[in-house]
C-alpha cells in the first residue's frame, strides 16, 4: 500500500511517499481502507518537534529520538472497513467509519488497522469522508473541555483561537449548550466564525480581548498563547479557564490562582472516547454541527499541506485526499 513516511523530525520534506506493506488485521482490529485524513497541527507539531526544550526531551524519550517510532503520522480519518478480525462484533465489513487514531498514529496511509474498542464510530450519513474525517480529533478534543467548563445556557464564553480544527468545533458546541459565544482569532477567520454560530468575534491582530469590559463565565484558550493574567483579569468571580494547550508556566498559575481566588483552571490530557464519536455524530446529522474546511490536497501533496498548516494561517481544517492517490515512487507511476 501507499503511505507517507516521516522519516525523521524536521521541515515538511521529511515526509515521502512510499510503498509499504499492507497491515492485517489482528483477532481484536478492523482493517480500515482509509478514503480521508487530516493535516492536524498536532502532526505538523510532532513532524517537526515543535515543543519546548524540555517538552522536545520527553517527547523523544517517548517517541522516539531521531525519528518519530510510528513512521505513519495522522491522527484522525474516514474510510471503509475492508476486513474484520474473528472476535469483532461491533463492525462488519462495508462500515463506514470515522475515527482518531490517537498517538499510535496511521491515518497517512490506505490501509491501518484499528482496535474494534477503540474511537471509532460509524460515519454520519449525511456528509462525506472527507468532511468527516475533519470531526474526531478538533471535535473530541473540543466536546471534553467544553464539557468540562459545565456550560449552561445563557453563560458568556470566550474562545481564544477559535478558527482552527478544535476552535471551529468548540465554538458550535458551546453554541448547542446554550452559550453566548465570543471567538477570537485573525482577521481572514472571522467571516467563518460567525458563519458558524459565534455571537461577537474579535479580531486579535486589531484588539486585546482583555482590555475590553465583558467578563465571561468560561473562557477556552485553545492555542495556549495569549496571556495569562489577561484572560484572569475578564474571567468572571468562580469562572472557569479551559486550556487546551498550556504552558508549564499556566499549569502552575493555575493551581494557585484556583486556590487564591476560587476561579478555577482546568488542563491537562484530553481522553478521547468512542461514545463522544458517536455524540458528534447525532449532532452532525441533526444539523447542530458540521466540520469546516479549509483546503484539500491529494496524499501525494502532503508536503504542501503541512506547509500550509505550519503557516498558522489554515481556518478550520486542511484534509488530505487518500483514495485518489497517483505518485511516482522510485521512477514507476503508481495508479488507483
Amino acid at each position: 500500500m501507499k503511505a507517507i513516511i516521516c522519516t525523521k523530525y524536521g521541515p515538511p520534506e521529511v515526509l515521502q511517499l512510499q510503498e509499504v506493506e499492507k497491515p492485517t488485521p489482528k483477532d481484536n482490529q478492523v482493517l480500515i481502507k482509509i478514503h480521508a485524513t487530516t493535516a492536524f497541527m498536532g502532526d505538523c507539531e510532532m513532524r517537526g518537534l515543535r515543543f519546548s526544550f524540555m517538552m522536545r526531551f520527553l517527547m523523544r524519550l517517548a517517541f522516539g529520538f531521531r525519528g518519530p517510532r510510528k513512521k505513519i503520522l495522522g491522527q484522525e480519518l474516514a474510510g471503509e472497513i475492508e476486513s474484520i478480525g474473528n472476535d469483532v462484533k461491533l463492525f462488519k465489513k462495508g462500515d463506514q467509519v470515522f475515527a482518531t487514531t490517537g498517538f499510535v498514529f496511521g491515518g497517512y496511509a490506505e490501509y491501518v488497522c484499528l482496535p474494534e474498542d477503540g474511537v471509532i464510530s460509524i460515519k454520519p450519513t449525511n456528509i462525506t469522508f472527507e468532511e468527516a474525517a475533519a470531526v474526531p480529533v478538533g471535535g473530541t478534543n473540543a466536546l471534553y473541555f467544553i464539557k468540562k467548563g459545565d456550560i449552561k445556557k445563557g453563560q458568556k464564553v470566550l474562545i481564544i483561537g477559535a478558527g482552527g480544527s478544535i476552535g471551529t468545533m468548540g465554538v458550535q458546541l458551546a453554541k448547542y449548550y446554550g452559550a453566548e459565544v465570543t471567538a477570537v482569532d485573525s482577521t481572514k477567520k472571522l467571516d467563518m466564525l460567525r458563519s458558524i454560530g459565534a455571537d461577537h468575534v474579535v479580531d486579535y491582530t486589531q484588539e486585546d480581548y482583555s482590555k475590553n469590559e465583558e467578563t465571561y463565565d468560561v473562557i477556552f484558550d485553545v492555542a495556549g498563547k495569549s496571556s495569562f493574567s489577561g484572560s484572569k483579569r475578564v474571567l468572571k468571580k468562580k469562572g472557569i479557564l479551559l486550556l487546551a494547550n498550556p504552558r508549564f508556566s499556566h499549569v502552575i498559575r493555575g493551581l494557585w490562582t484556583k486556590m487564591a481566588s476560587g476561579k478555577n483552571v482546568i488542563s491537562g490530557g484530553v481522553v478521547e472516547k468512542s461514545e463522544d464519536l458517536v455524540f458528534l455524530k447525532e449532532l452532525i446529522e441533526a444539523g447542530k454541527i458540521k466540520s469546516v474546511i479549509d483546503r484539500r490536497y491529494p496524499l501525494e501533496q502532503i508536503v504542501e499541506a503541512h506547509r500550509y498548516v505550519d503557516t498558522g494561517q489554515k481556518a478550520g481544517n486542511v484534509v488530505i485526499n487518500v483514495v485518489k492517490v497517483k505518485a511516482f515512487i522510485e521512477g514507476k507511476r503508481l495508479v488507483d
